[in-house]
């Protein structure tokens, strides 16, 4: 009697597969800014669920903000918080008051919506230049994708940090399957082809099974490309003899 695929492990649930998230400090989103508001740096706090630090704020009516860590931020380090608050190293400003070239994280993509970009250790996006006319702001993701957001959008002045955490190798299996674990990540990922045939319908020595199947297929055989119209690489169409004198023409 074969076991279960590792898939239907996951949907079903369990102790391997559930998320850790009683240990994680919780989502990292900008409040709604009224005014702004200078304030000092608390602490630093290790969430498990990410790479970065957490920086606790706080402000200057005695309420508390959460915001990633950027690098050069020290304990007591004065910040600027609000819609007009000043460019300086760990503030929270609105793009339209962040000069040209100055790199930024945690970037809102609509107002209001918290931050969604750049957030991983030792990521930044830079702020380039702003329409005349439209108002519009052009931001340089860390992916070179140039973008234009609005001014009233909030970013973070400076870069994540943590740059170059995960470029230390990991030497030990071990080491690796727990930090795996602490984020909910199964790890190892082991090959279908390498289990045994009781494990996996690609399993067993022989060879030259297909790795793709129909949409009806039985949930225990349902496994590898679902319903797939091709596999492998896109190598591209072949360019013809005419096409060939069209472009040189």
């Amino acid at each position: 009697m074969g076991t279960h695929l590792r898939q239907q492990k996951r949907g079903r649930g369990g102790s391997v597969y559930r998320s850790p998230g009683h240990r994680f400090f919780g989502a990292i989103s900008y409040p709604r800014f009224s005014k702004t508001m200078r304030g000092q740096v608390l602490r630093f706090i290790d969430d498990p669920g990410r790479h970065p630090l957490l920086a606790e704020i706080l402000l200057e009516g005695g309420s508390r903000v959460y915001n990633i860590a950027c690098e050069g931020l020290m304990v007591g380090s004065e910040v600027w918080v609000g819609p007009e608050a000043q460019a300086t190293l760990g503030s929270i400003t609105q793009l339209k008051n962040i000069p040209e070239g100055t790199p930024v994280f945690n970037i809102e993509l609509c107002p209001n919506d918290g931050g969604r970009v750049s957030r991983s250790c030792g990521s930044a996006a830079y702020r380039l230049a702003q329409d005349e006319n439209s108002q519009m702001v052009t931001v340089q993701f860390s992916s070179k994708q140039i973008r234009e957001l609005k001014p009233e959008c909030y970013a973070t002045i400076g870069v994540v940090a943590g740059g170059g955490k995960t470029e230390k190798p990991f030497l030990k299996a071990g080491k690796k399957f727990f930090a795996f674990r602490a984020r909910n990540r199964y790890y190892p990922s082991v090959r279908g082809r390498a289990m045994s045939a009781y494990d996996h319908p690609y399993g067993g020595k022989t060879g030259g099974k297909p790795t793709t199947v129909s949409r009806g297929t039985p949930p225990g055989r349902k496994a590898g490309h679902i319903a797939a119209r091709r596999t492998g690489r896109s190598r591209g169409k072949k360019q013809t003899v005419e096409g060939q004198a069209s472009v040189s023409g």
